[in-house]
């Protein structure tokens, strides 16, 4: 049976404590610890955990509590697999146009540089606007949660506090922006820059064919 969010957070500081210390928290330092009301809460978490088969304890006996071998071996697992880098091995060019010869090398395409950081989201596109940037409805964009952007930067802008948009960002007057999309058959947006509020810049564009 999966654990719930709160089963896990208790497991895990059991878990971390023990790495840590070298012997279980008792009662009273889980309750601090995990900011949960009672020593009761921490009981009914630490019965249910013991029937779920994730905690063993002795009775009668203080500071007793073991996690589980398999989930330590899978928290370490996990830990090995976030410390990873976040890469693939770029082979090369290749030509969209006249063919050219094709030649192998060793770089990397290292992810990390757009996903390594808690300021990167991704959201998917719904429309056209931004077409003629080789955005389309249905791909992913990774953003970088920042309201630094230059004219040109293609942002995620909040508009009026309750519209949000992907468009180009240019400062039309020190009162004034323009939201440019990337259709020719779409007309620019003119807002006040104090109706705006720049959420994100664009990183990168993914798009998923299968």
């Amino acid at each position: 049976m999966a654990l719930t969010a709160r089963q896990k957070q208790v497991l895990d500081f059991i878990a971390d404590f023990i790495e840590e210390k070298g012997y279980s928290p008792s009662y009273e330092e889980m309750a601090r610890g995990l900011s949960l009301a009672s020593l009761a809460t921490v009981h009914k978490h630490v019965t249910a955990l013991e029937e779920r088969g994730y905690l063993k304890r002795a009775y009668n006996q203080s500071r007793s509590l073991d996690v589980n071998r398999d989930y330590l071996e899978q928290r370490r697992l996990r830990g090995a697999r976030a410390h990873e880098p976040l890469e693939l091995p770029l082979l090369g060019r290749i030509a969209a146009g006249a063919p050219v010869e094709a030649v192998a090398g060793d770089a990397k395409l290292n992810f990390s540089d757009f996903v390594g950081h808690e300021s990167t989201f991704a959201l998917e596109v719904r429309g056209d606007s931004m077409i003629d940037d080789h955005i389309c409805s249905g791909d992913f964009v990774l953003v970088e949660k920042t309201d630094q952007v230059r004219d040109g930067d293609i942002v995620v802008a909040l508009v009026d506090g309750m519209e949000t948009t992907l468009k180009r960002f240019y400062r039309e007057s020190a009162e004034t922006v323009r939201l440019q999309p990337a259709n020719s058959a779409m007309p620019p947006i003119i807002v006040p820059a104090a109706a705006l509020r720049i959420q994100g810049r664009v990183l990168a564009v993914l798009r998923r064919y299968k």
